[in-house]
């Protein structure tokens, strides 16, 4: 009973069609589900944005989507409006099993800082109750799979990794923007950090 699945971001805004689709986002699902039974928990994020986001382009006048800035907390990539509550694009995907869900954590709500781990807020400092949740369950071991490798599945490996958790990556059952280079950097990361990529 020590072991969980995480599911990232399975959402309609990054799978094709979507405001911030992942190509080929969708085409995971039907692994994803199967997968399910084989965990005693199944844990799934949602990116849960208001409108007027500060990592939306639109809340900077002159910017464009996927151009960087800094905030307080460092860098952030400014991307187009997304996942924003209530939405259609926030929903999960229509053929995901939410139903095996024991837990939906909702993250990205603050409107001043993004989210893209399951753990922290992009802060690195922030914690978003998942670590405490899996430490009160006796869980020590997560596979994660989902949307982007490159970035909310990235961040949220790592800060699992650096909180003691033994840590898979299913390669097959994730896709990723690659933005510049991000998958590569972010898989040579990951593997840096002890994270098992299968």
């Amino acid at each position: 009973m020590t072991s969980a699945l995480i599911v990232i971001d399975l959402q309609n805004d990054f799978c094709p069609g979507g405001a911030l689709a992942v190509p080929e986002g969708d085409q995971i699902v039907p692994g994803i589900n199967a997968l399910m039974p084989e965990f005693p928990a199944v844990i799934l994020t949602q990116d849960w944005h208001p409108s007027g986001h500060s990592s939306f382009a639109s809340s900077h006048p002159g910017k464009s989507a996927y151009e960087m800035t800094e905030m307080p907390y460092g860098p952030q990539v400014l991307w187009p409006d997304h996942c924003v509550q209530g939405s259609h694009g926030a929903a999960f995907h229509q053929d995901l099993n939410t139903a095996r869900a024991d837990l939906i954590l909702r993250k990205g709500y603050n409107p001043a800082i993004d989210s893209y781990s399951a753990f922290f807020e992009n802060d690195r400092a922030t914690p978003t109750g998942l670590h405490g949740y899996l430490q009160t369950r006796g869980i020590t071991d997560l596979t994660m799979v989902g949307l982007a490798i490159d970035f909310c599945v990235n961040y949220s490996a790592l800060d699992a990794a650096r909180l003691g958790y033994r840590v898979t990556v299913r390669r097959d059952l994730a896709r990723g923007i690659d933005l510049g280079g991000s998958l590569a950097a972010a898989e040579a990361g990951m593997t840096a950090a002890g994270v098992t990529l299968l």
